[in-house]
C-alpha cells in the first residue's frame, strides 16, 4: 500500500475521532442551561435528564462548528431575540405523542359535543407533530359532520420544528394502527412508490385545524377563546408547581362555561388548583359551576 494512502486513512480516522469526541458539560454549565430553559419555556430540567441534554444540544454545537458549551451559551445570552433561542427550546423539548393517545378521552369528547349549542371549539395546547389535534378533528368530524361553522380546532406548540411536521401531516403508515379503516380511508392517502409505507393526512382533515406557535409561559396567548374544551396533556409534569398552578389560572377564562379540560393519566389538576374539580378519568370542570 502506498504511503500517501496510509497518511490519507490516518487523516480521515484523526477527522472521525474528533467530530465523534464528547465535548465536556460542567456542572456549571448544565446549571445555567437549566436556567435558561426554565426562563423561556417552564420547563424543569432535573440533575437525571442531564445526557438528554447533552445528547440534544451537541447536536447544535456541531451544527454551529462550536466546540464548547460556554460558547455556545455566550452565544445565546448575547442576543436575546436571536433566532437561536428557537433551535434551544426546540431541541430541549420532549415530544411524545400518539394518535387517540389516551383513547377514553374521545368519547367523552364526542359526548360533550353532541350536547352543546352552536360551534364548537377546543385548544390542543400542546399539538406536538399533530396526532392529539388530528385526533380532535376526526373526533369531531364523525360526531358533529365536517360542514364549515360546525367546529373549530386550535392547536399550538412552542417547538416550531414539530408544527412543521403537523402542518404537512405526513405519518408512517404504522403511526395510523389505532384508526379504524374508515377513518384511514376518510381521512388519509396512503403514499405509492418511493412514498410507500408513508401516509398524508387529506385536505378535508388537515383544513379542520389551525396550527400556531404558542409559548405557555407567554405573556399573551394569541388564541381564539373561549374554548368548550381544552386539551393540556402530559404537558403539566415538566413545569414546577408554580407554573402549573400560573397556567390553570389562566385557562379559567380560556373555558366557556361548561366546558372540560382534559389532563394526562400522570396529572392531577384538582390537587394543583382549586379552581378545577375531576368529573371524571382525568377529565375536569370549573369548581365554581359545580
Amino acid at each position: 500500500m502506498k504511503k500517501s494512502t496510509l497518511l490519507d486513512q490516518n487523516e480521515n480516522t484523526t477527522l472521525l475521532s474528533q467530530m465523534v469526541q464528547r465535548l465536556p458539560l460542567s456542572d456549571t454549565h448544565f446549571r445555567r442551561i437549566s436556567q435558561l430553559i426554565y426562563q423561556r419555556a417552564g420547563i424543569v430540567l432535573a440533575d437525571h435528564k442531564r445526557e438528554m441534554v447533552y445528547n440534544r444540544l451537541v447536536r447544535r454545537l456541531r451544527t454551529l462548528n462550536i466546540d464548547d458549551f460556554g460558547r455556545y451559551l455566550a452565544l445565546l445570552e448575547s442576543d436575546p431575540n436571536s433566532a437561536e433561542w428557537q433551535a434551544f427550546i426546540n431541541a430541549l423539548t420532549t415530544n411524545l405523542t400518539a394518535f387517540f393517545r389516551e383513547a377514553h378521552h374521545f368519547p367523552i369528547l364526542a359526548e360533550h359535543a353532541k350536547k352543546r349549542g352552536g360551534s364548537y371549539s377546543v385548544w390542543s395546547t400542546a399539538a406536538s407533530t399533530g396526532e392529539e389535534p388530528y385526533s380532535i378533528a376526526m373526533t369531531l368530524a364523525e360526531t358533529l359532520g365536517g360542514g364549515p361553522g360546525k367546529f373549530q380546532v386550535h392547536a399550538s406548540d412552542i417547538d416550531t420544528q414539530v408544527l412543521e411536521k403537523a402542518i404537512s401531516g405526513v405519518y408512517r403508515q404504522e403511526e395510523l394502527r389505532t384508526l379504524s379503516q374508515p377513518q384511514m380511508q376518510r381521512f388519509f392517502l396512503r403514499g405509492t412508490g418511493p412514498h410507500a409505507g408513508m401516509v398524508r393526512a387529506r385536505p378535508e382533515l388537515t383544513n379542520l385545524v389551525n396550527f400556531s406557535q404558542l409559548n405557555l409561559l407567554g405573556n399573551e396567548w394569541a388564541v381564539p377563546g373561549p374554548f368548550d374544551a381544552i386539551f393540556c396533556r402530559n404537558v403539566m409534569i415538566y413545569f414546577d408547581k408554580e407554573t402549573q398552578e400560573k397556567i390553570l389560572r389562566r385557562f379559567v377564562p380560556m373555558l366557556k362555561p361548561g366546558g372540560l379540560l382534559f389532563a394526562g393519566h400522570s396529572e392531577n389538576f384538582s390537587q394543583i388548583s382549586k379552581e378545577f374539580w375531576l368529573r371524571g378519568q382525568t377529565v375536569y370542570g370549573l369548581t365554581k359551576e359545580r
